[in-house]
């Protein structure tokens, strides 16, 4: 029997003929080149992960009974209820059920849309973005529109231009926010907007919130999209703003019943279930949210303070519209320089890696830059220098 999902009767993912072609991940091609062998990673997306140790030290007693006593068998396959307990109390109206865990966020998006999506449906997503998050659409055989992000409207979303790129068959509609790789963040009534565009047209908003809780203002902080309707699905991780990528613990979160069940089903041939002390280190994470948020926003604050000054300074050479959330930002680099030989010559030159906005499939000349690692300073200190010197 067919599953319904947000009001739609869908054949199971499988049912599908034919076999996934997917196309490279082009950011995660030029991480494995370079990620372990350059000096700073100044392009990086996460803050800075947690000491084991001092993760550990943030344990109340019954998760420290929990990880002292843990057998290293499998784990539940919708992930640990406590685990989930926590993950829903990010959430105003999401109950543990309602959680399904996975072993990162890319397990969570591939798993939704292939689940969402095959042969002769629609769905649009947000870009300049994360490549997964259309990739994976479109290799189901779905058809994906671009919903293009621009630095001279600030990096919003138009609402008039979405809604003209809704058709019926549109089944998904993606968002990112706080956005990577801009760091912009829409305003409450844009958010609002985007939710009931997607109601309305019978399709599921998937609302990706892994840099959730990293607003620069925490009065811009959107409702989750799982609080906004039983239409939608919230994605998080515990990589970026909780700064613990090592755990690769992610999650969806949503009303949608059909929708987690046919997740569930579809993960038992991916990766069953997450990791046990991956687990456990998540809930002593989460328990101890405030320490561990209060950390990642001390460490991209201070990061953005330099930022705002070195942009100032160098204002005739680069373009840059603040972030709102996150610890990336897509300033532009101005002059006529190709910004991949500025971004080659930097690296060369200083062991300082930015990542050209090509790797997004973006065609200006952006470049993305991440302020959560602790050794920014001296990254930005290497840039600056080398900009003295080949640009003035």
């Amino acid at each position: 029997m067919a599953a319904t999902i947000a009001g739609r009767e869908r054949l199971p993912a499988w049912a599908h003929n034919g076999s996934m072609r997917i196309e490279d991940f082009e950011l995660e091609r030029f991480f494995a080149r370079y990620e372990f062998a350059v000096d700073h990673l100044l392009c990086a997306s996460d803050v800075e992960g947690w000491p084991m140790g001092d993760l550990l030290a943030l344990a109340d007693p019954g998760a420290r009974a929990l990880w002292d006593g843990l057998e290293l068998g499998y784990t539940e396959a919708p992930g640990h209820p406590l685990l989930r307990r926590e993950i829903a109390s990010l959430y105003e109206t999401v109950a543990p059920d309602e959680v399904l865990v996975f072993s990162g966020a890319e397990e969570a998006i591939f798993v939704a849309a292939n689940v969402l999506l095959g042969p002769g449906d629609h769905a649009i997503v947000v870009w300049p973005s994360y490549q997964s998050l259309h990739a994976v659409a479109r290799a189901t055989g779905a058809d994906v529109t671009l919903h293009e992000l621009r630095a001279s409207d600030g990096w919003r979303v138009d609402i008039d231009a979405l809604r003209a790129q809704v058709r019926p068959a549109t089944r998904l509609i993606v968002v990112n926010v706080p956005h990577n790789p801009t760091g912009a963040l829409p305003d409450l009534a844009t958010y609002r907007a985007v939710a009931d565009l997607a109601a309305d047209a019978g399709a599921v908003l998937l609302s990706d919130e892994v840099y959730r809780f990293l607003e620069h203002d925490p009065t811009t902080r959107l409702p989750a999209g799982a609080d906004t309707g039983p239409h939608a699905v919230s994605l998080g991780v515990m990589s970026k703003s909780f700064a613990l990528a090592g755990l690769r613990i992610g999650w969806i979160a949503t009303h949608d019943a059909a929708l987690l069940d046919a997740a569930a089903r579809f993960k038992d041939y991916t990766t069953i279930c997450a990791s046990a002390p991956a687990e456990i280190l998540a809930i002593i994470a989460l328990r101890a949210r405030d320490t561990v948020l209060a950390r990642s926003r001390r460490i991209v604050g201070d990061n953005l303070a330099l930022l705002d000054g070195f942009f100032e300074r160098r204002s005739t050479r680069f373009g840059w519209v603040r972030p709102a959330g996150g610890s990336i930002g897509f300033p532009e680099l101005r002059g006529g320089i190709p910004v991949e030989r500025f971004t080659h010559e930097l690296l060369e030159a200083e062991g300082v890696l930015l990542a050209p906005g090509s790797i997004f499939g973006h065609p200006g000349n952006h470049f993305r830059l991440g302020y959560g690692r602790t050794d920014m300073p001296i990254a930005l200190e290497r840039l600056e220098a080398f900009v003295e010197r080949t640009l003035g």
